[in-house]
């Protein structure tokens, strides 16, 4: 049986990531996260990339995830399960507005990932979605790139090692980050590898 070979790519820079601002799915690249997507892609075309060949593309139905594909030359088709968390009333909102409009709900947020005090959904939730898609990729023997959102790849990875909910905190990924996982019928396994020049 051949392994199932797991590419998450952040998505690029996007401005209301540069301003701290809780995403949606209308937010597109700034000029600098496609600036820095489209400088990847002669690498990942050629196959000297960290991608390499890729079967199957996927996507988050964000515009963001889905210019980042194209910017790498990937035709992804969108998959909801890759979909950035629900922020509820925070979309569009910046941290700094959060914090002073409502300090505690966004303490309890920050502490408690079972809370979702915006309306929207809980990291807890957002785990145990991306955990059913992450588990159902196991045994498919593909090579498949998933572009989508850091939190998302935070939470993938934690659900990956079998780790406590609350360590996606301790996991950071920046735009257009790599995590290579691997099925190896068991378990999945983290791959860490050095870029390809």
């Amino acid at each position: 049986m051949t392994a199932t070979s797991l590419r998450l790519v952040a998505h690029g820079h996007t401005a209301a990531q540069r301003r701290a601002r809780f995403g949606g799915t209308d937010d597109g690249l700034d000029e600098g996260g496609l600036r820095a997507a489209l400088a990847l892609a002669p690498a990942e075309t050629s196959g000297r990339g960290h991608l390499g060949v890729t079967d199957v593309c996927l996507s988050s139905p964000a515009v963001a995830a889905i210019q980042t594909a194209g910017a790498l030359g990937l035709a992804p088709t969108v998959e909801a399960a890759l979909g950035d968390c629900d922020y509820g009333d925070w979309t569009g909102r910046s941290l700094d507005e959060v914090a002073a409009d409502q300090p505690r709900a966004l303490r309890e947020w920050l502490s408690a990932p079972e809370t979702a005090p915006h309306g929207g959904e809980s990291v807890v939730a957002l785990r145990e979605r991306v955990g059913r898609w992450l588990d159902g990729q196991r045994g498919r023997g593909q090579r498949i790139t998933a572009v989508t959102h850091p939190l998302v790849i935070r939470v993938a990875v934690v659900h990956a090692l079998g780790l406590p909910v609350a360590t996606y905190r301790q996991v950071d990924v920046e735009p257009l980050a790599i995590v290579r996982l691997t099925d190896h019928g068991s378990r999945w396994h983290l791959r860490l590898a050095a870029r390809s020049t």
